[in-house]
């Protein structure tokens, strides 16, 4: 018997599909520095930890389809201090971000449609095109250019009868780009103009550097119809195994319709609902204590990749993710070569290889993402394994194609 065709076409994700190796490193009591998921050590809030604790109902029974009313209503709270007006109404709680996106991607497009994306970008959402049967038409940034948009000129081209959406992440996931007030409503602009949705992906709001402001798709006037946001608390308050997201539009058709696919599935989890809730009331100075502390841990693993000959990378405005472009030809090959042949004092480094983030064929093969989610410490030691690793790679790769 034939599997589907979207079975057969759903990429392994680049984070996890050599956990594998990883795992058999391990097994041989070598220890990995895991810089390839964005997994941080930062200890999750006690307040969050506390309502699971708590909880004491003697049935878990099914919640409401959109979230609960406390939660949701929590949400209205929260944003506002965001500086964004929204009622309850215009929120459904999702299992995770990636059901949020998944929703957005359903609710807009029919199967074989298109939506815009800047590349590179998270890599799951080219798992979600798939399972939505959608197309990601890529808007290839660079590097060198610190992954700035290019014109609307540029973008407008690419847009066909098929195209619904244009999609990006701000802060941006692998790139730590923070799109400025002018792109977004430069964006927001073409996208009322030709009749697209703008679904923003602001997961990463939180951590945002150097005294940069961030700008929500819902910060732009006159824009109801056209504006999705996407949210998550798995990064916001390090509960990644909480997973509670929410879709948020102030466009009423669109959300009726997004309460229909909520309603298949049910609801999302109700005690992760009520410790989200409880991080919700965390003060502004829990914020500031991880935003410092990420911004440290950036500025240390930048201060070690500047030493490096040869690679491109451009320093992160927001996020916790750098993306690296190396001076050698395959990155995934570089980081299975690592986590088998290559060790300092026993310990060794994961990243995630850098094409699964594009939807461009070809791209991204020597470049990688760096996570930079562990305490300075031990970043300091993954980065000093990572910068002789690669020498040496690149000496027996020279040696190789010489021979």
């Amino acid at each position: 018997m034939e599997l589907s065709k979207r079975a057969r076409e759903i990429q392994a994700s680049p984070i996890r599909k050599l956990n594998p190796i990883a795992n058999a490193t391990k097994a041989k009591g070598i220890k990995v520095y895991h810089l390839n998921i964005g997994q941080p050590d930062l200890h999750t809030p006690p307040e969050m930890l506390k309502a699971y604790h708590e909880f004491s109902d003697k049935i878990l029974a099914y919640g409401p389809s959109q979230g609960l009313d406390l939660y949701r209503e929590g949400l209205v709270k929260y944003y506002k201090r965001c500086g964004i007006e929204v009622k309850p109404d215009d929120i459904i709680v999702t299992t995770a971000g990636s059901e949020a996106i998944t929703f957005a991607m359903m609710v807009v497009c029919e199967v074989g449609d298109e939506i815009m994306v800047p590349e590179p970008f998270y890599t799951n959402y080219n798992g979600f095109a798939t399972m939505a049967g959608i197309n990601l038409v890529p808007i290839t940034t660079y590097a060198e250019d610190g992954f700035a948009l290019p014109d609307n000129s540029t973008i407008e081209a690419k847009i066909t009868n098929k195209t619904r959406a244009i999609m990006l992440c701000n802060p941006g996931n692998p790139t730590g780009t923070v799109y400025s007030n002018d792109e977004i409503f430069r964006i927001a602009e073409l996208a009322k103009r030709r009749g697209l949705f703008f679904i923003s992906d602001e997961v990463y709001r939180e951590f945002i550097y150097d005294g940069l402001t961030h700008t929500s798709v819902l910060d732009v006037p006159d824009f109801e119809e056209n504006a999705i946001l996407v949210d998550s608390v798995s990064k916001r308050y390090s509960a990644c195994g909480a997973r509670i997201g929410c879709i948020v539009s102030r466009n009423k058709e669109l959300m009726a319709s997004v309460l229909k696919f909520a309603q298949a599935r049910l609801c999302p989890p109700t005690v992760d609902q009520l410790a989200a809730n409880a991080g919700i009331n965390l003060p502004d100075s829990y914020f500031e204590q991880i935003r410092t502390e990420y911004q440290s841990r950036r500025d240390l693993v930048m201060s070690e990749l500047d030493k490096i000959p040869g690679i491109v990378c451009r320093k992160p405005e927001g996020a916790f993710y750098i993306n690296v472009k190396l001076p050698i030809e395959n990155s995934e090959d570089f980081i299975i070569w690592m986590l088998k042949e290559f060790q300092i004092d026993n310990e060794t480094v994961m990243a995630a290889p850098g094409d699964g983030f594009y939807a461009t064929e070809g791209l991204g093969k020597n470049e990688l993402r760096l996570a930079y989610i562990l305490c300075q410490e031990d970043l300091k030691k993954a980065m000093y394994i990572f910068k002789n690793g690669l020498a040496e790679y690149q000496k027996l790769h020279i040696g190789k194609a010489s021979s």
